[in-house]
């Protein structure tokens, strides 16, 4: 049960550190910090694939009301959602996850964590941007932008980890 209290709060609290705080961080014009993914990657490691798509749904359709962004968040966090359980899986120890661990830093060191926050990050901006400009005739620019994003969007939710998630 304070496992779901947790989980509800943390929901609200990226939902909201969202858009009040990296929706107003634009670099370049474009780059925006996507913390909120941050739900997602640090969801428990027993979570049943239809709760991690049905809270995808429910955060990415949350932000998505915020940023009059038709559905586009929804489905890049409902997709991401979707990988998470193979990546878990690939990326697991041998003898499997250790009980009453969750991914992150401090349970399985920075280069699990930074491997899986970048493909799970990536997915999500992969979707996200491709859908955005619904068009292929940008395919270089708007995949530089993925990059980029991928990039600046880890080093916030890894700073997280150092900062809000120690433990």
């Amino acid at each position: 049960m304070r496992i779901i209290a947790r989980n509800i709060v943390r929901f609200i609290v990226v939902i909201l550190l969202q858009v009040l705080l990296f929706d107003n961080i634009m670099l370049n014009g474009y780059l925006i910090p996507y913390f909120y993914l941050l739900f997602i990657i640090l969801m428990p490691f027993e979570t049943p694939g239809w709760l991690l798509l049905i809270a995808g749904f429910l955060l990415g359709f949350s932000i998505d009301l915020f940023e009059h962004t038709p559905g586009m968040h929804t489905a890049a966090t409902v997709f991401m959602a979707f990988i998470r359980p193979y990546l878990l899986k690939l990326f697991g120890p041998r003898d499997g996850y250790e009980p009453d661990t969750f991914p992150r830093i401090f349970y399985y060191g920075f280069t699990w964590f930074l491997k899986y926050a970048v493909i799970m990050v990536f997915a999500h901006h992969l979707i996200l941007f491709y859908l955005e400009v619904f068009s292929l005739n940008e395919f270089f620019s708007t995949f530089l932008r993925i990059i980029l994003s991928t990039l600046l969007s880890v080093s916030v939710i890894v700073l997280s980890q150092y900062f809000v998630f120690r433990k």
